[in-house]
């Protein structure tokens, strides 16, 4: 279900939120290799956080915006209005499995960001400037 078009800025008050729990839950990720991922969603005034969980049959992993999500779902939330992910990595954005969940809860509008490091910058784009070309 894609949203309506939503033109609501973040604060970055907001966004240091988000960063603040999305490293805190990157300590609880699981991982096999070496990248541990954490994702901190806005739905409404309520955060949830998620990372990533790695399985030993690689297709099974569980992605850290997914996780997020899945617990924004969870408390009964269905509306996705931000969402940041973190790792320490040189560059990075969801994946496309990732951010067809995004379109799914938050639309064309929503807001994503990347951090590579704690108290780094955001790099910040909506998920249409991600996939331009996303079916809607």
């Amino acid at each position: 279900m894609v949203q309506k078009k939503r033109n609501r800025s973040i604060d970055e008050k907001i966004w240091k939120q988000l960063s603040v729990t999305a490293w805190k839950f990157s300590k609880n990720a699981r991982v096999l290799g070496k990248t541990k991922v954490g994702c901190a969603v806005l739905s409404g005034k309520e955060i949830f956080g998620g990372c990533n969980i790695e399985h030993k049959l690689r297709s099974h992993d569980i992605h850290s915006e997914i996780s997020a999500i899945s617990s924004m779902v969870s408390a009964e939330c269905k509306k996705l209005d931000a969402i940041l992910v973190v790792s320490q990595r040189d560059k990075f954005t969801p994946c496309g499995g990732c951010l067809d969940w995004i379109f799914e809860f938050g639309g064309s509008t929503c807001q994503v960001g990347y951090q590579t490091k704690k108290d780094g910058k955001i790099t910040k784009f909506t998920a249409k400037e991600l996939m331009p070309h996303y079916p809607n």
